[in-house]
């Protein structure tokens, strides 16, 4: 369980941030969103399309792979980022729903036309972080470093676009541009941990973590040490539970996140906390 519990560390560091710029923009499901793009491509990379990549260009079919399903999720991010239009009565939210519903009837399609394909889509949605090696726990670690060092350098841009748009706006910001930047990373971050933690986890580590530190506070520092700290948590107990109980992890994990959600807004509701504001 140990690689298992280290890789759930890093995935809480890396989406427990950017979760946070998630919940602040109002774009719940643009993680669920870009996570089943890349389960889309890896599904067609299952179809035998890494082979053939592999063999034009002579890199290794795990790399074909990544690349058919960070490709796929690069461009389902430009879409999103150019969708953020003000004068206009389609929200956001309905470009997102749509690359979701048309991203999970892709992978279906993709799915039926392999081997065990059932038990594919499966695994694209539950991952298999029990079997992650310490080499992927490696690869992830470097692509999330190199991700956040990015988003450190930026990050008063990022924050401020994420939480005060309209001041973004105001000192004349290409906001289409900054989006685009924004979930081209993310893209990244979401393809990489698809494959090993499923579409589920990969929405539960972003989101769920975010709600709760928004529940107490507004602070962008207190916010990030919260969702880092409740979702370290929500990891630990969900793999200890699975591990115990010999149930499958990625669920129990999922599970385990909700209940950490509910426990933090009963301490909300019954703690006297005051609605959290950004001074």
């Amino acid at each position: 369980m140990l690689p298992a519990f280290v890789a759930s560390l890093v995935l809480v560091a890396i989406h427990g941030y950017l979760g946070i710029h998630v919940i602040a923009r109002g774009v719940i499901f643009v993680d669920l969103a870009l996570a089943q793009v890349a389960a889309m491509g890896w599904a067609l990379a299952g179809l035998g399309a890494d082979r053939m990549i592999s063999d034009a260009i002579g890199v290794s079919p795990g790399v074909a792979g990544y690349s058919i399903g960070l490709a796929a999720t690069l461009l389902a991010a430009g879409v999103i980022s150019v969708s953020r239009m003000e004068a206009t009565r389609v929200p956001q939210e309905a470009i997102i729903g749509i690359v979701y519903v048309v991203a999970t009837a892709g992978t279906i399609l993709f799915a039926a036309q392999a081997p065990r394909g059932s038990e594919h889509v499966e695994q694209l949605l539950t991952g298999s972080l029990l079997w992650v090696t310490w080499s992927d726990i490696v690869r992830l670690t470097v692509i999330f470093a190199a991700i956040g060092t990015i988003h450190w350098f930026l990050r008063e841009r990022f924050f401020t676009i994420s939480l005060e748009p309209e001041r973004a706006t105001a000192k004349g910001w290409n906001l289409t541009a900054w989006d685009f930047l924004f979930y081209a990373l993310f893209g990244v971050v979401v393809t990489s941990a698809v494959a090993i933690a499923g579409v589920l986890l990969v929405f539960s580590f972003l989101v769920i973590p975010a709600v709760i530190a928004f529940l107490f506070t507004a602070q962008p520092r207190n916010l990030i040490a919260i969702a880092w700290s409740s979702g370290a948590v929500a990891s630990t107990v969900g793999l200890w539970v699975s591990f115990e109980s010999d149930l499958p992890t990625g669920p129990v994990v999922v599970v385990a996140f909700g209940l950490t959600l509910l426990i933090a807004g009963a301490i909300k509701y019954w703690g006297g906390w005051k609605a959290p504001t950004a001074e």
